[in-house]
């Protein structure tokens, strides 16, 4: 023992001695290695967690405030995760359009490789020829234009339960969060489950929960996001790993559920085909060369939900906030729906395409509040450049389209919540004007915008033409909280209590 000691001691100066100039030979390596390319600015890093500490709980307004230092495109060190945050319309046009294919995959990441059943969705699957696929399939057959018209009864029928439930609460307050959470979650759930999402099987509160608590770990970092090669050992340690099993095993087991019914030989041939039928139409089709399994069924169901129920609920709160905080707007736009409605009992959707005020005040809604504030990450296949920067691969893209929104060198008084902003000028947000991005753009845009816009713009519009809305317990408009808290969706911190009263001389 004493000799081994003894020869440890002998050999340290050789082996120090050989570790500094390993070292430096990977420095210089790394120098001539980046000799020639200039890196995006950002701030300086610390040891091992490199910028983590700059990010606050909002990280969109974190993100936002770094890059008036740094400007509209800088690299943060997330862990040992380089990564490029975008902040303004010139560079989003630019890495979402310009250079969209070399950037258009997504970084592996623990929660999302479960709940998409390793890459078998749309929303967070890596770029390949199986996510173009299934891309197609998602857009013709459930979010198409032509599918959500088809739709329709399913979303007319969830609004009069809104209506009728509103009109029953008079003229007590209500808590308008739970009234709209329940009414997207009843258009997705039925759209994709078809009619078994109002049996007694999905009324109990358990199924939500495991929803919500699937959004929470979504939108969470965890260790091996920033770390990947020690990450997993600390997940294990802290219980994420865990509890992100269970959460997962939860929802599936509910996923399986739905698949197992509509399998069954004896189940009565629906009236209206809903998403798994389509689904499982194809999985038993032989003859595609594209062949869908059991689990890309349900990955896709668990982006429906995803997807379709944050997008609607999270905008029509905002709006409604926005409005009850200004009563001329509030005036403006019910004005226009109910001199275009006149006597009639409710607005039908053939009405919405003449709601122009409607219109703009829910692209201002967008504008403002973004339902994702920061799109999800994307990550460079290959080297490209952004104006004079280069963009390494392996880097991770950050689109900060909150930032975008608010940006005043693309919008006037952009901290304002004015719809007339909109009137003739030809924006939209699909993705071509790169103001006005909260659904993406590029490969990635997001898919639903098309049912997630109509189902906004149909629930706002019957909303305001069936009620007045007034503040609880004389509240007074300034006192309104339009505090933010970010999960997967950047949601209201407080419930919006309102008071709806009839609109009785309008309506017959």
């Amino acid at each position: 023992m004493l000799v081994f000691d003894f020869l440890q001691l002998e050999w340290l100066p050789s082996i120090l001695f050989l570790t500094v100039f390993t070292l430096l030979l990977m420095k210089e390596e790394k120098n001539k290695r980046m000799k020639g390319i200039k890196l995006p600015p950002g701030p300086p890093k610390l040891p091992l967690i490199g910028n983590l500490h700059l990010l606050g709980n909002l990280r969109h307004r974190s993100l936002e405030n770094l890059s008036k230092k740094y400007g509209s495109i800088m690299l943060l060190q997330l862990g040992s995760a380089p990564t490029v945050i975008v902040s303004s319309a010139k560079t989003a046009q630019q890495v979402l359009k310009i250079h969209d294919l070399y950037c258009c995959t997504r970084p592996a990441s623990p929660g999302p490789n479960r709940f998409s059943y390793n890459g078998l969705d749309v929303l967070f699957s890596p770029y390949s020829d199986h996510w173009k696929e299934m891309r197609k399939v998602f857009i013709s057959e459930l979010l198409s234009m032509k599918r959500v018209q088809s739709f329709a009864y399913t979303r007319e029928a969830e609004v009069d339960k809104l209506i009728t439930s509103l009109s029953q609460a008079l003229p007590e307050p209500v808590n308008l969060n739970e009234k709209i959470f329940a009414l997207a979650d009843g258009i997705i759930g039925t759209v994709a489950f078809g009619k078994i999402y109002g049996t007694d099987q999905f009324k109990d509160q358990v199924f939500h929960n495991v929803l919500g608590e699937a959004m929470n770990m979504l939108a969470s970092f965890s260790a091996e996001d920033l770390f990947p090669r020690i990450g997993r050992i600390i997940d294990a340690l802290t219980g994420l790993s865990g509890r992100l099993e269970k959460i997962f095993h939860q929802f599936d087991g509910y996923l399986q559920m739905v698949l197992d019914q509509h399998l069954d030989h004896a189940r009565p041939k629906p009236e209206q085909e809903d998403f798994v039928d389509f689904l499982i139409r194809l999985m038993k089709d032989e003859s595609n060369s594209f062949r869908v399994s059991e689990n890309c069924v349900k990955a896709m169901l668990f982006d429906a939900f995803i997807g379709g129920i944050v997008t609607t609920s999270t905008t029509i709160l905002w709006a409604m906030s926005e409005l009850i905080k200004n009563s001329r707007v509030m005036n403006k736009v019910q004005a226009e729906i109910r001199n275009c409605i006149g006597k009639k009992a409710k607005v039908e959707g053939k009405d919405v395409s003449k709601l122009k005020y409607l219109k703009m005040v829910v692209k201002e809604t967008f504008r403002l509040h973004p339902p994702v504030p920061i799109l999800p990450p994307r990550e460079a296949m290959r080297g490209f450049k952004v104006g004079e920067f280069d963009i390494l691969p392996k880097t991770r893209i950050l689109v900060n389209v909150w930032a975008i929104g608010r940006d005043p060198n693309g919008w006037e008084n952009p901290n304002e919540f004015y719809p007339e902003r909109f009137e003739g000028r030809r924006i939209d947000f699909r993705g071509s004007d790169f103001n006005l991005l909260p659904f993406g753009a590029g490969r990635r845009i997001c898919p639903g915008l098309d049912m997630g816009a109509t189902n906004v713009e149909f629930t706002l519009a019957n909303m305001l033409y069936w009620f007045h809305w007034e503040l609880p317990n004389d509240m007074k408009r300034e006192d309104i909280s339009m505090e933010e808290e970010v999960g997967l969706a950047c949601q209201r911190r407080t419930p919006l209590w309102l008071v709806p009263i009839s609109n009785s001389s309008q309506v017959e």
